[in-house]
């Protein structure tokens, strides 16, 4: 379904006067100027990432901590709030301030409605590729991992999905965890001559071969265009090792020069590196590799509505992130000219499902892969009376209810949990069903852990934590937040040393001790010999919904802070 623009303001107009919740406040005229992306340039980018397998609209509160350290300080992504807003240029109020912003976040919720789902991103993929002859859609990973139907389809049904979305070019990072023959079973045989699946920095354990094709030259409007891929550096590190044990990963920065050079060689004009390095990760490469134009990122979620330019010997090259969870599409366009990019312009464009009408094949495709699991999913295993979502550096409500539902059904006195930085967000007075629980707990290694552990292992696994989330060099981080901890209490220093950010810990009031045991309770080991430990989480919060009926709004158990007064990526 292609709608000309004409078409699309009166869809909008359509679905503003039959009540949709942007109605109160908006216009028919500003709803389409939400999605009124006039092409420019000649090259034309759309960009997806970490949408972590939701097919469905969803709610998705953004961060009040996204704090940087070191030079990090105060640039973006690393804005939260009303800084995001001032640096984007944007009102508070505003679609596109709820969109980026944990800001009023419940009443905006539901005035705005739910965001991604796509069927819904469908439509506007197919009115930007109507605009853009030749626009690629590119995808950032971490697309098969994330809901209850990806993990039980090993990730089928965003496969199919991402083929009728009309994805062209793809790189990956939670993918690799449904195993090597797996990613390969579907790269060689359901991607072939439909999706290119690229890793430049993938290599095998032995020779050092690539697993992947590590780039592809596309010719759009006369000009050839290369898209490097880059998965995500540290994924045996952030995830089980054994599940891709003959394949390495890393940043590999000389290789990744050698291949941009080998690229522009072959004739390429302009040069764009898709990304799962994390947007840190991508500011610091993207000043040390010359010749890249474009860095569309991803892996650390962040809504970036204003890109980055970074200067570096050959020239400038733009970065990006496209958010999560569907909820955005990045739209570039460069403009190329006697063999070099001279302008360009770009959007992140908000996907709100009550103003995109659903692509009915998309929707056809979703109710048929949901089919056999509706009864499962959509089972009611309590109610939430405050908001829960998952995000920001320390701790998120649906992350406590994880924690609290450890310690308790476990027998610990503290918890430990991923500080990942998917999963969707629930509003107060809804139902918590099965596919809610999933959302944040679906990965192939869901086992919990009930351990012993002397005080100094506590504070040596939080510092370990700490420094991949504050270290002031990018490489040595690897993008997720800081693990969530029930029960303890802690002081932390983001710009401290590392081994001096972790303080005051206390276990019921009373300091830890170093040489003392503690019962501590986990979940998602990534270790193989940790395989079967326990029952996996999502029974265990299960256990604890059902048993509690009702979830009265959490307090959350985040650590006093030292030295972050004023930072803009700390909400007032």
């Amino acid at each position: 379904m292609n709608l000309s623009r004409r078409e699309f303001a009166s869809v909008m107009a359509a679905a503003l006067a039959s009540g949709f919740p942007l109605a109160r406040e908006a216009s028919a005229q500003q709803a389409a100027n939400l999605y009124d992306a006039p092409k420019s340039g000649n090259v034309h980018l759309l960009h997806m990432t970490d949408c972590h397998a939701q097919l469905l609209p969803v709610y998705f509160r953004e961060p009040s901590v996204n704090l940087g350290v070191g030079a990090m300080r105060g640039q973006m992504p690393h804005l939260v709030g009303q800084n995001l807003l001032k640096a984007a240029g944007l009102k508070a109020g505003t679609p596109e301030a709820h969109a980026l912003t944990y800001l009023d976040f419940e009443r905006a919720a539901r005035q705005y409605g739910k965001v991604g789902g796509f069927a819904h991103l469908a439509t506007l993929v197919q009115r930007l590729k109507a605009s853009r002859p030749g626009a690629l859609l590119l995808d950032g990973g971490d697309t098969w991992q994330g809901s209850a139907t990806a993990l039980w389809t090993q990730g089928q049904d965003m496969v199919d999905a991402c083929k009728l979305l009309g994805v062209d070019v793809m790189t990956a990072h939670w993918e690799f965890t449904y195993g090597e023959e797996r990613v390969k079973q579907i790269v060689e045989k359901e991607l072939a001559g439909k999706i290119e699946f690229l890793a430049q920095n993938v290599k095998t354990n032995d020779f050092g071969d690539p697993v992947f094709k590590p780039y592809v030259i596309r010719e759009m409007n006369g000009v050839p265009v290369a898209i490097v891929g880059q998965a995500f550096p540290y994924t045996p590190i952030a995830n089980p090792s054994w599940q891709m044990p003959n394949w390495t990963f890393g940043i590999q920065e000389k290789e990744l020069q050698d291949t941009v050079n080998e690229a522009r060689a072959k004739g390429a004009q302009a040069v764009v590196l898709l990304s799962h390095n994390g947007m840190d990760v991508d500011l610091k490469l993207a000043s040390r590799v010359s010749g890249i134009d474009a860095i569309l990122g991803g892996h650390t979620h962040d809504g970036v509505p204003v890109p980055v330019i970074v200067k570096n010997p050959g020239g400038q090259t733009i970065v990006t992130n496209a958010g999560s969870n569907g909820k955005f599409l990045g739209v570039l366009d460069l403009e190329v000219k006697d063999r070099k990019v001279t302008a360009f312009h770009y959007r992140l464009l908000p996907v709100f499902a009550h103003l995109l009408p659903a692509d009915p094949a998309m929707a056809a495709l979703i109710d048929k892969v949901r089919a056999p699991h509706k009864a499962k999913l959509e089972e009611t295993l309590a109610t939430t009376e405050g908001t829960l979502y998952r995000r920001g550096n320390f701790n998120g409500t649906f992350d406590q209810l994880i924690l609290d539902a450890l310690m308790e059904v476990r027998g610990a006195q503290i918890a430990f949990s991923p500080g990942f930085r998917w999963g969707t967000s629930l509003l107060p007075g809804q139902a918590i069903t099965r596919e809610h629980v999933m959302d944040q707990t679906a990965i192939t290694y869901p086992w919990t852990t009930l351990t012993d552990m002397t005080g100094e292992t506590i504070k040596t696994i939080l510092e370990d934590v700490a420094d991949n989330l504050f270290n002031p060099d990018p490489y040595y981080q690897q993008g997720g937040d800081m693990v969530r901890v029930g029960g303890l209490s802690y002081t932390c220093d983001p710009n401290a040393r590392m081994g001096s950010r972790i303080q005051g810990m206390r276990l019921g009031g009373q300091p830890i001790e170093a040489g003392k045991t503690y019962k501590v309770a986990g979940w998602a080991p990534v270790n193989e010999a940790s395989k079967n430990a326990g029952p996996p989480v999502w029974d265990v919060v299960e256990t604890w919904l059902k048993a509690h009926k009702t979830v009265k709004p959490l307090r959350l158990n985040n650590p006093q802070l030292l030295g972050v007064d004023g930072n803009p990526g700390l909400a007032a």
